[in-house]
C-alpha cells in the first residue's frame, strides 16, 4: 500500500490499467531526465508496475527517497506535462 500522500500519478487508486502503465512512463521519463542515473532504482519500479502495481508502492518510496529539492523538480516537472488542456 502507499503512503496517503502518494495518490498521485501512476499512484492513484483505481486506474484502468492503460491509464497507469501511461502514467508509469511519463514519470519513468521526468525522473530519469531530472536524476540521470540517480534515480534509476525509481526508473527501474516505475517499468516493473507497468506489468505489475503490486511495485507501486516501491517505486514510491523510491523516488521519496531521492533528495527533496529533485523530488520538488520531479513533481513540479511531472505537473507540467500532465496538466489538463483548458476547456475548449
Amino acid at each position: 500500500m502507499t503512503d496517503h500522500l502518494d495518490k498521485w500519478g501512476p499512484f492513484s487508486p483505481a486506474l484502468e490499467p492503460a491509464e497507469r502503465i501511461a502514467r508509469c512512463r511519463g514519470l519513468e521519463a521526468v525522473v530519469h531526465l531530472i536524476t540521470g542515473p540517480d534515480g534509476n532504482e525509481a526508473v527501474r519500479l516505475l517499468r516493473t508496475a507497468e506489468r505489475d502495481p503490486a511495485a507501486l508502492p516501491a517505486a514510491a518510496r523510491a523516488i521519496n527517497a531521492l533528495p527533496s529539492m529533485t523530488k520538488r523538480h520531479i513533481w513540479a516537472s511531472y505537473a507540467a506535462v500532465t496538466k489538463p488542456l483548458p476547456p475548449a
